[in-house]
């Protein structure tokens, strides 16, 4: 006899207490393996794929797309055939606080609970085992709506736009971002409104003109935008910064990368040299790989270099860690920030790979900025900008030339350190990047 059994939103670790469903992966009658992905959720920190831990019959999905869920509240309800249908241990996935409840082997019926106030399940009530499952809307005639991105999704929801009245541009009709955008401002004409701006015609004998304003846009702080600005605004509250900057000629690091590159073998990245630059100016003035405990009113320093380096992605700004940067190569600080990068931008990264950073490494140069002043990535003390490295005339050997010029920028807590030991790590860094050799003693 089958038992209905109900899988709760587990804790995904790093104190999160609540995710919002960005995709589901699985429909009402769907049969589901053991540790199959069932749904996709974005947290504060990243956007992860949830295993489910039974397997068996999907009878009940609890919650939309966008609905916002607390760690505990019922996700779906699996109907599970016979015991050995069920895992006598649990999933094998390893997520913090997941998997069945109780001692191995054991096995429990439950009840399956009422939905989490404001979200329905497929519109509905949950669907008893025995019944005939439910159609999900994804399953409506005309087949699923072809998205993949939940970026898309997210952009049709806020506009109330109808994806399965949208015909897309991608390949296999693929909606795409650009077809919500376009859709979304033909949605004012299709209605018989003016577009935003528009002037009125006035009546007839009348100066009177009165112009339509665009509505104003509200976008939710939740989610990883959410944690940005927190983070971003207790770092603004509890750390009094300041920034010191200096120009410097790249020409010869440019050279010195471009040689190594020729000489066979894996291809080191400019941030992978910048990274062993941070490195080795962090192990000559540790007071900037550090933080404070406010609390005990003293200044950590960290024996270990867990460096963070900015990356832009469709869900916004994030920070990967490469942790143990000060024991990597070039090589090896080339490929990390390549897969971290790769994840960050296919929204896998976990949370312990977003958090635990000592320093921060900003690329800014790659949006053709020069300089900036970022804000301290808290709990940390600095964080070192790098602009665009661009052709400028300079003096070079006493005479004047055109060489690759870079900005490097300094944002530090002056809590940890004063101004003099903030201009040597600059000025050390600076001299890495114009004297190569210095670099590359230490690789």
């Amino acid at each position: 006899m089958a038992q209905v059994l109900e899988f709760k939103l587990p804790d995904l670790g790093e104190g999160l207490t609540e995710a919002e469903i960005v995709r589901w992966l699985v429909q009402v009658g769907d049969v589901v393996a053991v540790d199959q992905p069932v749904v996709e959720v974005e947290t504060a920190k990243a956007s992860v794929e949830v295993p489910c831990p039974y397997g068996g019959v999907v009878t009940a999905r609890y919650g939309e797309e966008g609905t916002e869920l607390p760690v505990g509240a019922p996700l779906l309800t699996v109907a599970v055939g016979e015991p050995e249908a069920e895992p006598e241990s649990g999933s094998g996935n390893v997520l913090v606080g997941y998997g069945t409840s109780g001692a191995p082997g054991r096995r429990r019926r439950v009840r399956p609970a009422a939905p989490v106030r404001g979200a329905r399940v497929n519109g509905a009530a949950p669907a008893p085992a025995a019944s005939a499952p439910a159609v999900t809307p994804a399953a409506a005639p005309g087949g699923p709506v072809p998205v993949i991105s939940p970026l898309v999704r997210r952009l049709a929801r806020e506009g109330g736009l109808d994806l399965r009245g949208l015909a897309g541009s991608g390949p296999d009709g693929l909606i795409l971002r650009a077809d919500v955008e376009r859709a979304l401002r033909a949605a004012p004409a299709r209605n018989g409104a003016r577009p935003a701006g528009a002037a009125a015609v006035p009546a007839p004998g009348t100066a009177e003109v009165r112009v339509q304003s665009a509505a104003e846009v509200r976008v939710p702080l939740k989610g990883i935008r959410g944690a940005v600005a927190d983070k971003l605004s207790r770092s603004r509250r509890e750390i009094p910064d300041a920034t010191c900057w200096v120009d410097a000629d790249a020409t010869e690091l440019m050279r010195a990368r471009a040689a190594m590159n020729a000489a066979g073998g894996p291809k080191i990245s400019l941030l992978a040299l910048l990274a062993r630059v941070c490195t080795a100016a962090l192990a000559r003035f540790p007071e900037l790989n550090s933080s404070v405990d406010t609390e005990a009113h003293e200044v950590v320093q960290h024996p270990y270099v867990h460096l963070g380096f900015a990356a832009q992605t469709d869900r916004g700004l994030v920070v990967p860690v490469v942790r143990d940067a000060h024991a990597r190569g070039a090589e090896s600080l080339t490929a990390e920030f390549a897969r971290l990068t790769e994840a960050a931008r296919a929204g896998t990264l976990t949370p312990g790979e977003l958090t635990g950073g000592t320093f921060t490494l900003n690329n800014y140069g790659v949006f053709g900025v020069d300089g900036s002043t970022p804000i301290v990535n808290h709990p940390e003390a600095a964080m070192l900008g790098v602009g665009r490295i661009v052709p400028k005339p300079w003096v070079h050997e006493g005479e004047l030339a055109v060489r690759q010029v870079v900005q490097l920028s300094l944002t530090f807590d002056h809590r940890v350190c004063d101004g003099g030991t903030a201009g040597g790590f600059l000025r050390y860094v600076a001299d890495c990047v114009e004297q190569p050799a210095v670099l590359l003693r230490t690789l």
